[in-house]
């Protein structure tokens, strides 16, 4: 899952950031309302969390010029404001959520989950595919009701894998979906991630099919 942050406080985005990180999130950072157009018109997210007051503008502008180009990507908008007209301009302006600053991490992990999996167009916490079975939310996964040993960013992968399960994901998509621009990695890396996911997801039902320079796809037996 990509997230990018749009927040000028450093400290703040920071801890935003490896927060996120821990839960196997690729974070982008953004600290002005210019910096967070570029990264918007370079790459696809599926979460974007969204402080109202920036140095060079508002980010209620940056979710008006989202929502008027036709950009559903989930928006979850930060506000040291208690008063409520600010709060329904924001959700009136296409704001998917809002959190009042100062909040706790935890309830934004929360809140992101939420809205990726709404994004997704999944509003199930757990999602069953043959005898696998994957919870988002907890960040787990079980065959035939065991768990599966899965690190954070294997989690993220399958989390991908499950949410377009009805399509080819090329290998670029997965590499901007598990890394942040910050990391220097290339496809090769998402081969590797791929292989150890598959070997891990071995004994169950379900496969990681590759189509040759397409990507790959998560396949279910029917029924």
């Amino acid at each position: 899952m990509r997230i990018l942050i749009v927040e000028d406080t450093a400290d703040v985005a920071e801890a935003i950031a490896a927060a996120l990180g821990r839960r196997g999130m690729a974070c982008d950072r953004a600290s002005t309302a210019s910096d967070a157009r570029h990264f918007l018109s370079a790459e696809s997210y599926d979460v974007i969390v969204l402080d109202i007051h920036l140095p060079d503008g508002d980010g209620r502008q940056i979710l008006s010029e989202l929502r008027v180009g036709k950009n559903r990507t989930p928006v979850l908008m930060l506000t040291a404001e208690f008063n409520v007209s600010a709060r329904v301009d924001a959700l009136d302006a296409g704001a998917d959520d809002y959190l009042v600053k100062p909040f706790d991490l935890r309830e934004l992990e929360a809140r992101i989950r939420v809205l990726a999996r709404l994004g997704a167009g999944a509003a199930s916490a757990r999602i069953a595919l043959g005898d696998l079975e994957f919870d988002p939310a907890a960040q787990t996964a079980h065959v035939s009701g065991a768990p599966v040993a899965l690190t954070r960013r294997e989690i993220s992968l399958l989390g991908l894998f499950v949410a377009r399960r009805d399509r080819i994901i090329a290998k670029e998509k997965i590499l901007e979906s598990l890394f942040s621009m910050d990391e220097d990695v290339g496809l090769n890396t998402v081969e590797l991630y791929v292989a150890r996911l598959r070997k891990k997801l071995a004994a169950s039902s379900v496969a990681i099919v590759t189509y040759r320079g397409l990507g790959y796809q998560l396949t279910v037996p029917d029924g």
